[in-house]
Order: structure tokens, then sequence, then C-alpha cells
């Protein structure tokens, strides 16, 4: 056929929809995928656990999941608090400098509020969950409370503070929360002033 039996407008008005009708078919198959690839409910539902505070007696710990790890939250009493001062000299990392957690928790502490810890309670050691042990020499003679991972014998102070001369590397870790109404809730994924 030769140049003159083509009709160039024709031609472009095929092209120009074809392109069009592959351009929607791609995004037909294309936005299945990307729903896919974004969170569900069930994982945004998952991504913060409020816990109430008035619930935790002094002393006393409970365990919560969030984002299915352990996290430990303590009502530290105020002879808990004292025995972080008195353990300073038997710890590798004392101002937390090497450990993972927010700049809020950089403090003797690693809280927000003095008297509530809220740590992952998972050992930096190979990921074991550690048993609260508060009670002075219940773990050995000198032991001021704190930690104990029974599986290798990692040792860490009530604020989750790594002693020496253990397995454990670092401290536990600090995992981003908020104190709310009036101090007495904590929601913990949410990192809000």
């Amino acid at each position: 056929m030769s140049e003159q039996g083509v009709d160039k407008g024709r031609r472009r008005f095929l092209t120009a929809a074809t392109t069009a009708v592959g351009a929607v078919g791609a995004g037909f198959v294309a936005v299945p995928f990307i729903k896919n690839m974004m969170p569900s409910e069930a994982v945004k539902a998952a991504s913060t656990t409020e816990v109430d505070l008035s619930k935790v007696e002094p002393g006393m710990q409970v365990m919560v999941l969030w984002q299915g790890k352990p996290v430990a939250i303590v009502n530290r009493t105020p002879a808990m608090l004292a025995s972080l001062k008195k353990v300073t000299n038997t710890l590798v990392d004392p101002n937390s400098d090497q450990s993972e957690q927010p700049e809020y928790a950089k403090n003797e502490w690693r809280s927000r509020k003095p008297e509530y810890l809220v740590m992952l309670s998972i050992c930096t050691h190979l990921g074991c969950v550690p048993l609260y042990k508060p009670e002075q020499g219940s773990v050995e003679p000198g032991w001021a409370g704190g930690y104990f991972c029974p599986c290798h014998g990692s040792k860490y102070d009530l604020a989750g503070r790594v002693l020496k001369n253990v397995p454990a590397p670092l401290n536990m870790t600090i995992p981003p929360y908020a104190l709310f109404e009036g101090d007495k809730k904590v929601l913990i994924g949410k990192d809000v002033a």
C-alpha cells in the first residue's frame, strides 16, 4: 500500500486510543497490587497499644503486647527508684548512650516519668524474655532488683540497664510511648509529648 492511501489522522486517533486503553488497563491491574501493599486495619490497630496505668499498683509489673513484642510496664516504688543510684558503677551503659530509646528516656530512670518504666522485655543477647525479679537478693547476694535472663545469665537493673560481665551487650529497648489523661494511661507506639 502506498503512502497516499494512509489516513494519518485515523492512524493518530487509533494510536492515542490504544495508548489510553492500555494505560487504563495497566491501572486496573496495578491497583490491587498497590492496595495489597497497604497495611490492613488489623495491622494499623496493632501499631499502638493503650494501657490503663491506674490498675498497675506500686511495685507491680504488667506485660502487654505491642506489635507482637512483649512490653513490661512497671510502677516503680520510691525504694526501687533509689536502687537505681546504687547500681550505677556496675552498669555497662549507665547513661544509655549506646541503647535504642527515645530522647525523653535518656535519663537515669529511662522513662518520661520516674515511677513508670515502659520497656521492651527482650534480652539484648539472644532475644529471650527476662524474668522480673524486683526483690533484693532474689537472684544472688547483693542483687538490687531488676531483670534476670535465666537462659544465659544476663542481668538488668530496674530501668532495663545491663550490668557488667554478662552476655547481653546493650540496655533493653525503650519503645516510643506517650502518657496521657493525667498520666493515668500510656499509649505505646506513639511518641507524643
